[in-house]
């Protein structure tokens, strides 16, 4: 009797782990902050051409009209609304171009993380002011700006 009680206490520990990182796993793929995982969702977004985004009219080229490119276009637009309003209002400006443009994608990272920096550069070095604005745009790329 001894031993089928250790034996099932035995099937219990190995087992009960295995159940909880699992459902953990699970449970965090549906978070309501993650991109839409539908790719239909993303072609249509990105071949509809409805919007105009960030310095861009309808049906215009891969250059803005100032010569820059998109990205640099939103970089700009970016760290103006960071000065003018708050990191909070850059961070949505940022996260609705994402949605509207995902051709600018690959560049989320990198402008997240200037904003970041800008941002405690806003605040005088006062990271905890600045940490309180991050949000998880772009895999938390403005919080590792924050952090240098």
């Amino acid at each position: 009797m001894k031993q089928l009680v250790r034996r099932i206490g035995q099937t219990v520990a190995l087992t009960l782990p295995v159940v909880l990182v699992t459902t953990g796993t699970l449970a965090v793929t549906r978070v309501p902050w993650a991109p839409p995982t539908n790719l239909n969702q993303q072609v249509v977004a990105a071949s509809s051409g409805d919007g105009a985004g960030i310095g861009r009219s309808p049906g215009a080229a891969d250059k803005a009209p100032d010569g820059l490119a998109p990205q640099e276009t939103l970089r700009v637009a970016l760290l103006d609304e960071l000065r003018t309003h708050s990191p909070a209002a850059a961070l949505d400006l940022l996260e609705r171009s994402m949605r509207e443009q995902p051709s600018l994608t690959p560049y989320c990272t990198s402008l997240a993380t200037e904003l970041g920096k800008a941002t405690v550069k806003k605040y005088q070095g006062d990271v905890q002011r600045a940490r309180s604005f991050a949000r998880p745009v772009c895999d938390g790329a403005f919080a590792a700006g924050i952090a240098g």
